[in-house]
């Protein structure tokens, strides 16, 4: 009996429940795989975006309103 009850709680709690099967176990190194190459391809993008001059004007102009509205609400500026 003691054997038993040993064996029983000695393996994972996930693998008693039944929520990893044998043949699951690469599943999740592939969806790591999967999940690290899509991260690194919109890295690269948002460097290319946010390096270009078209998006640094947009961010240029974007911010010069919010300080000529902020300036405004306080009565300050032209």
């Amino acid at each position: 009996m003691t054997r038993r009850l040993t064996a029983r709680f000695a393996t994972p709690l996930r693998q008693r429940s039944g929520l990893v099967r044998q043949g699951d176990t690469g599943a999740a190194s592939a969806e790591y795989a999967v999940v690290t190459v899509a991260a690194a391809g919109l890295g690269g993008i948002l460097i290319k975006l946010l390096t270009s001059d078209w998006f640094l004007g947009i961010l240029k102009t974007i911010f010069e309103a919010v300080i000529r509205a902020a300036l405004s609400f306080f009565g300050i500026g032209g």
